[in-house]
Parts: C-alpha cells; sequence; structure tokens
C-alpha cells in the first residue's frame, strides 16, 4: 500500500482530502477518520472492521494507510475537519480573519421614508448574504433584538447599538445610524458563537409584522448560554492559573490599541472632509469659468480697443472648466472610495474595542461581583449559626434555619463560580477575537494606499491636461481638449459629488 499511495501516484482528488483532514500534520485523527469513513455510505459495523485492520494502536493513522473511499462532495468534510479540530482544543479560538468575514455579509440599506400618523419613521432593508434573506427593519427592531443578546450572550462581544433621536433627525444623522447599524449586524453574524443561533437567525429571516414584539415574545425567558453550552460544567478547567494577570495585560493593550485606532479613524474623518470639500470648490471654480465664458455682456471696442484678452479667455474658459469639473470628480471618488474602504473599516474595528471595554466591565461588575456578595453572605450565615450555636438549645431552630440557608448558598456559589469561570474562559476567546480582527488593518492600510495612489495619478493627469490649455489662453486660436462632459462637470449639474 506504501507504494500505490506515493505522492505522484495519488489523485488530486485524495490529495485533496488528506489536506482537509490533516493539513499540518502526517496523522489522520482517529474520530476524523470514522467522520470520513462514514460519508462513504458504509455500515457502521464496515468501517470498524476497516478501522480494527488499519489501527497502529496509537490512535491515528499514517499517510500510508488512509483508505480510498468514494465521498463525494467535500465541502461537508472540510467544515467537520475544522469543528473537530476548534472542538479539541476550546482554548484556541481556531478561526481566522478571511474565515470570520465568511461567516456572513450584512447590508443595511435606507427604505424612502414612509410617513406615520403623527412622525415620520426610517425603515431598513436588512440583508443577510448567509441566510439568503432580505427583510425590513425599524429601530426599535434592533433594540428589541440588541436586548435579547445581552441576556442570551452576557459573556461575548456585543457592539453598542447608535442612539435614538425622537424627533428632527437630519439626513446626516440618519446616514450615520444606517452605517452604525450595519456594522453592528456585521460584527454580530460574523461571531464565532453568536452568527448561528437561533436568535440571530430570527431577526435575519422573519418577515411578519411586529418585529419587536414578536421577538419578545419568541424569546421570552431564553437561557443564557452559560445555560446551554457543554462546556459550563468543566469551565474551571478551561481557566489558566494566570489568567488574572493576561487579563490585566491584554485590557491595557487593547485601551493603547483603542486609543491609537480612535485618533485614525479622526484623521481619516477629516481626510474625506478635505477630500469632499476639494471637490466641491474645484466644482464650483470649473463652474464659474463656465459662467463667464458663457456671459453675453456685449463689450465693445470702446471698452477693450484692441486688446482681444476677454475674447480669448472666454473660449479658454469654456475648455478649460471641463477639466475643473473632472477634478472634482476625482476627488469626490477618492472621498467615498476612503469613507467606505478605510473609516467605515476602523469605525467597524473601533466598535468592536468598545465592546471589549463594555465586555470587561460586566464581568467585573456583574459576575465577579454576585461571586463576591455571595461569598460575603455565607460569611454572615456562618457568624450568625456560630453565635446560636453558643446561646445553647433555646435557639435550636434557629441553627437549623441558619444550616439550610447555608447550603443554599454553598450551592449558589458553586453555580456562580462555574459562571465566574465561564466567563473568564469567554473573555479569553473574546480577547482572541480581538487579535483575529487585527487583521482588518492590512486591509484598511492596503486600502488607503490604493486609493491615495490612484486619486493621485488621476489627479496629476488631469491637471498635466490642463497645463497646455493655460498656456494656450493667449493664442488666438485655442484649442478644445479631447475631454468634453465628464461625471460631474456642470454640465451634468454637479453629478458625482459626494456630500
Amino acid at each position: 500500500m506504501s507504494a500505490d499511495l506515493t505522492f505522484g501516484s495519488v489523485p488530486p482528488y485524495y490529495r485533496e482530502v488528506y489536506e482537509i483532514v490533516c493539513p499540518h500534520q502526517q496523522q489522520v485523527d482517529q474520530d476524523l477518520f470514522i467522520q470520513l469513513m462514514l460519508k462513504s455510505s458504509l455500515p457502521r459495523q464496515t468501517i470498524m472492521q476497516i478501522w480494527d485492520l488499519v489501527d497502529n494502536k496509537q490512535g491515528y493513522l499514517t499517510r500510508t494507510e488512509l483508505p480510498k473511499p468514494t465521498l463525494g462532495d467535500l465541502s461537508d468534510l472540510r467544515a467537520t475537519s475544522v469543528k473537530l479540530k476548534r472542538d479539541k482544543n476550546p482554548n484556541i479560538l481556531g478561526y481566522s480573519f478571511q474565515e470570520l468575514c465568511e461567516l456572513d455579509t450584512v447590508k443595511v440599506e435606507l427604505v424612502p421614508e414612509k410617513k406615520g400618523l403623527i412622525l415620520k419613521h426610517v425603515e431598513y432593508e436588512v440583508t443577510s448574504k448567509r441566510c439568503k434573506s432580505t427583510v425590513l427593519r425599524r429601530y426599535n427592531d434592533f433594540v428589541a433584538f440588541y436586548e435579547l443578546l445581552m441576556m442570551r450572550f452576557p459573556y461575548r462581544l456585543i457592539p453598542r447599538l447608535p442612539p435614538k433621536k425622537m424627533m428632527g433627525a437630519s439626513r446626516e444623522f440618519i446616514e450615520h445610524r444606517r452605517k452604525s447599524l450595519q456594522r453592528f449586524l456585521m460584527l454580530v453574524s460574523r461571531h464565532p458563537q453568536m452568527s448561528d443561533d437561533k436568535l440571530v437567525k430570527f431577526f435575519f429571516t422573519f418577515n411578519g409584522s411586529d418585529m419587536q414584539h414578536k421577538i419578545r415574545e419568541q424569546f421570552r425567558g431564553i437561557p443564557d448560554e452559560f445555560m446551554t453550552s457543554n462546556l459550563a460544567s468543566k469551565a474551571k478547567d478551561l481557566v489558566p492559573m494566570d489568567t488574572q494577570v493576561q487579563i490585566g495585560n491584554s485590557k491595557e493593550h487593547i485601551r493603547i490599541l483603542y486609543n491609537s485606532i480612535s485618533k485614525l479613524k479622526d484623521i481619516t474623518d477629516r481626510m474625506v472632509s478635505r477630500a469632499t470639500g476639494y471637490a466641491c470648490d474645484m466644482l464650483q471654480f470649473g463652474q464659474e469659468l463656465s459662467s463667464l465664458s458663457n456671459d453675453s455682456t456685449p463689450v465693445s471696442p470702446w471698452a477693450t480697443g484692441t486688446n482681444e484678452t476677454w475674447q480669448h479667455l472666454k473660449k479658454g474658459f469654456k475648455h478649460i472648466s471641463v477639466e475643473y469639473a473632472a477634478i472634482g470628480d476625482k476627488a469626490s471618488q477618492e472621498a467615498k472610495e476612503t469613507d467606505e474602504l478605510v473609516l467605515e473599516k476602523l469605525s467597524s474595528f473601533q466598535d468592536l474595542l468598545n465592546a471589549y471595554k463594555d465586555l470587561c466591565e460586566r464581568h467585573e461588575k456583574g459576575v465577579l461581583s454576585d461571586h463576591q456578595r455571595a461569598i460575603q453572605k455565607m460569611g454572615q450565615y456562618k457568624k450568625k449559626k456560630m453565635s446560636a450555636t453558643v446561646q445553647g438549645t433555646s435557639e435550636v431552630g434557629t441553627v437549623e434555619q441558619l444550616e439550610q440557608k447555608i447550603l443554599e448558598q454553598e450551592s449558589q456559589i458553586a453555580n456562580m463560580e462555574n459562571r465566574n469561570y465561564y466567563s473568564l474562559h469567554c473573555l479569553q476567546m473574546e480577547t482572541q477575537l480581538i487579535h483575529a480582527n487585527l487583521d482588518i488593518m492590512y486591509h484598511i492600510m492596503g486600502s488607503m494606499a490604493e486609493i491615495q495612489a490612484k486619486a493621485h495619478t488621476e489627479l496629476g493627469k488631469v491637471w498635466s491636461e490642463i497645463k497646455p490649455i493655460v498656456d494656450g489662453l493667449q493664442s488666438k486660436d485655442n484649442v478644445s481638449p479631447k475631454r468634453t462632459s465628464p461625471i460631474g462637470s456642470p454640465v451634468n449639474n454637479h453629478a458625482g459629488i459626494v456630500m
């Protein structure tokens, strides 16, 4: 068999299978081997016979012992392989940034305004690629969803919702909130634990009316993650001894990250504003030149004498105004791309870092504080019991009551200890999630470099085309430029300018 399975003789399909089941090692895990063979539709008894024949008594197979079943589509095998590896090492997140992005892509778009009986209200069209769904949602639907997420996943990174404005919301405010809601849903839908939860799927797929009441009714009393996790009972074993030290170090590191990301976001915001302002200025500059070129006020030799400068300028202004419109269009495109590909990604990462700060506060003020209070209460019960015992037989009933309370409190403390350990385990995973998302900085810096290089190259080209037109303004034979009316020119009435 060894000769048959040399690399060159194994068909590509089977090499692909091997890369799935053991991409970084020369061994096939027993559990994954069973899953692999189950895909072949062989009876379980036959599979176990095969295992007995090839088992080297070490719990794994080597490459030369790999069988050749007919497996069909490999996508679910790949998913099974990844899941088994993650389950076997629950202290490692096991997700790359690319894998997180592949969990889902969410779009939130504004629906044209509708008038209510008293106030206008804004609706959002929410599209989930993973759920293959498009639904309409109002802001209060997001609020109900957020509240339930906090109940269901108190130990996870849950981004903040943007604030609600009751009356007089400007277009700028509404657009800012739309972007914030899209980032909120994107981070939730790309969270390894939350993305596949029934609550999340319900929000993305329910098409009925009165969403906020329906989702509250459907998930009223929903147990939190601790109550349903198979890791809850062994959470203590998952928490390393130096966890508190590591949390302190991570909080400081993420605080530094947050401060720097916030500054980068502010700088990028100013870049977008400058590019937008520059686009508007260039467009207005071109419009004024166009206006001068179309001036029909009579100008006679009485005013000009033998000077023909005004006639030459009018012809030149008409040609050159189109070029200024092109500059405005290029700057507008730069502003739009910087906003979408740099500023929004920085905002998304900042939202995630904010969620981490909130999570640390919930841990300290919530489960950790509850645990400490429960221990203090236990100490009080024990003091009262000791005092009652010293007072003699007249306090027998009181002693028995205190003993019962102590037993109940011990049970609560044990449960709280498990919750505390589970919360610490989740905090470790969420810290690793922050680091997995750090890859977004590669995309941010790459996008900025590409946008700036493209914008400066295109702007330089347009300015280079303007130069000979300017040089020829004094000539009697002004030559029209090649460009006639680009998108964003005065002819197209401000098209393409991002405000």
